[in-house]
This record gives C-alpha cells, structure tokens and sequence, in this order.
C-alpha cells in the first residue's frame, strides 16, 4: 500500500500513548513516515516538543487531528497510513469506529484491548470486511497478551509435531496500574451479562478448524510444587487470545490445552488476590461504585518513572507433548507501561515492515505475526528463553 505515512499512533498524549510515542522517537527505523494523531492540538504540539528533546529530527514530525466521535476524521486517518496503533480506551466505548475505519481502508490495526466483549463484538462487525481488504486487525498488542501468546508460540515450536499438547502458564509480577487501565478494567467487568452474549454469538459465527481440538479451559487452584508457587486461576482475555492462535495454526497439534494461572510464592496473598478481584468485580456492578472507583485514579495518569523501574514481570510455561517436556519463561521489566509501550510500538513497526506469514482478518499476534515479532520483542530487550527441555 502507497500511504502518506508508514504508520500513524493514535491517542499518543494519554499516559501509555505518551510512552509510545517516546519508544517509537528512539528507536523507529530510518525512513519511517510516522505521525501522531488526538483531538487535542495543544496536548499533541507539547508531546511533539518532548520527543523532540529525545530525538531532533521530531522536530517536524506530523500531528494529525482524529477523534473517536468524528467518524469522518478516523476514516482519512485510516485511509493515508498503512498501519494505526491506538492506546484510546475504554475501547468498548471509544474504538469500534476506528476498527471499522481500518476493516474498510485496507489498514492494518493493533491495540492494547484486554476487553473480551469488545475483541468479540469487533470480530463479528469488522472480521469479514478486514479480510476482504487484506486488514490484519489485532488486539492485545501489549501485556494482554503478548507475553503469553508469543511464549505458547515459542514453546510449541519446542515440542514435537502432530501430538496432543498441554501448556501452563503461570505469570508474576510486581507492577502497578494507571487509570486508563482501570477505566478498562471498570468498564469490562460492568458487562458481564454482555460480555456472555457477544462471546456466545461469536462462537455460533467462527468456523473451527476440523479434526483439531483448541481449549484453554480455567484451572483449579493448585499448588505447584516443582514452582514453589500457589497457581490461581487468572480469567483475563489471555487464555482467549491463545486460545485462537491454537485454533488457526495447525502447528499447535490435533488437541491443544491451555491454562492460564497467577503464581504467588504465600497462600495469604493468593487468598487475598481472590478476594480483591471479587469486591472490585461487585463493586463494578453498582454504578455509584464504580464512579467512586474510578475517581480514585484517573484516565491519563500512571505510575512514575521510579515506579516503573522497579517493577517486572515473569510467565513461565510448562508444557508436555509426545512424552517431551519443555520449561520456558518470558520476561522483562515494567509489563503495564515500559514493556506494553515498547510491545506495541514494535507490533506496529512489524506489521508496516516486515515480510510476514499471509493473514487478514480479526487475528491474534501469532497468527499475524509470529516469529517476526517475537524475535523484533527480543532485540529490543524482552527474554524469551528455554530453562529445560527434555
């Protein structure tokens, strides 16, 4: 595709879209036509002189006016760019106009949505026109679900062909969130009913690949001995998104299982963990709740850089498959922010440079981008490593 620009970053003056923005000024390959692109000129004039000071040649780098409810703005942004990574959520109720946008423009589209319903309600709106003009539309560019969907990519590819396959992920961390999370967050969890619905109309709608079997069933609690960690159950979109990449790619064997689990080295802090996560989802049912909820962190803010430099994340995988058993772990530093910044500036380079695997359509990043991404995340300091293999 002939395009004004290579790639344009939507929402870049909100808190992650701001980092974004300072990972693609330093490492964004030469020659790469990029703009940024928001509804507020001021905020995108003043994030324009801060990436100058990281880079001089911003100094003249394109700002593009696009807002969530102007339809005809989304549609000319999508039109001159081959490839939009936007950070504006809740994308439940700000992103399907751009989705729809890039699914009829032939654009390519990468998100950091962990919203099921919305991933869902796209892919039954938007899916069949994407293939149609040669869109690749991916979701969860960021820590959901980068980490464990490229890590099952790269742990199947350890593993023998054409045999059941059995994965685990078991993930840690000691991050915090910003408000635009939360906001997702909140939003998710106050539509369980529609979140059931849109699921359960894309089940009756998505073809299955026949004579394979693709699960990511949730887990019982357990203890893991060999971790030395108490595994909870973790029902974020992740195990969703590895689910799909399993269904598409033949490479994942005849049945594949996948379970996705929170490791914490204290029982007390997994009990605790289950019962926050319950008064957060209870609390999100009760509408003043919720807004109280969200006043207490607002959209745009996060954690500072201190904060960020000390936080981390790990997700090993243990997996089994024609009586081999393979450990592999992916990791880096702050997931939510610095890591989930760099995760999608580099899905959107990926998607506007690289020569990659044929897809279009709703799909997840393996299936996208595979291999291409995986070793791009590795370059730029993500570890992906075997621990055993036997």
């Amino acid at each position: 595709m002939r395009r004004t620009y290579d790639l344009v970053l939507y929402g870049a003056t909100g808190f992650t879209g701001g980092l974004t923005a300072e990972y693609l000024a330093r490492h964004a390959p030469a020659g790469c036509r990029w703009a940024l692109a928001g509804r507020d000129p001021a905020k995108l004039e003043a994030l324009r002189s801060r990436l100058e000071r990281i880079n001089p040649d911003c100094a003249e780098l394109p700002l593009l006016h696009a807002d969530s409810a102007d339809p005809a703005s989304l549609r000319a942004l999508a039109s001159g760019t081959r490839v939009v990574a936007t950070t504006v959520g809740p994308y439940l109720t700000h992103g399907e106009p751009l989705v729809a946008a890039c699914a009829d423009a032939g654009t390519h589209y990468a998100d950091l949505s962990g919203e099921p319903e919305f991933v869902d309600r796209m892919y039954l709106h938007h899916h069949a026109r994407a293939q149609e003009t040669g869109a690749r539309l991916v979701h969860a560019c960021g820590f959901d679900s980068v980490p464990h969907d490229l890590g099952v990519h790269y742990t199947v590819g350890l593993l023998p062909e054409d045999v059941p396959l059995r994965v685990d992920a078991f993930v840690r961390s000691n991050a915090t969130f910003s408000g635009g999370t939360l906001a997702s967050a909140l939003t998710a969890m106050s539509r369980p009913l529609g979140t059931v619905r849109t699921a359960r109309a894309r089940r009756g709608s998505e073809t299955r690949p026949p004579g394979r079997r693709a699960r990511a069933p949730l887990g019982p609690p357990v203890h893991r001995r060999d971790l030395g960690v108490w595994a909870v159950p973790l029902p974020t979109i992740d195990p969703q998104i590895v689910e799909r990449s399993a269904a598409a790619l033949e490479r994942y064997g005849p049945d594949f299982r996948y379970r996705h689990y929170a490791a914490v080295k204290w029982l007390p802090v997994a009990v605790g963990g289950v019962a926050g996560t319950a008064g957060l989802f209870a609390m999100a049912q009760i509408p003043p709740a919720r807004r109280w909820l969200s006043r207490r962190l607002e959209p745009g803010t996060g954690p500072g850089p201190d904060r960020r430099a000390r936080s981390w994340f790990t997700v090993r995988f243990v997996a089994e498959g024609g009586g081999k058993r393979v450990v592999t772990e992916v990791s880096g530093g702050d997931p939510g922010y610095e890591e989930t910044a760099k995760m999608l500036a580099e899905s959107a380079i990926c998607l506007a440079f690289d020569d990659l695997p044929p897809a279009s359509g709703q799909v997840t990043t393996a299936v996208a981008m595979g291999d291409a991404l995986t070793g791009r995340l590795t370059a730029a300091g993500l570890n992906f490593r075997v621990i055993r293999c036997g």
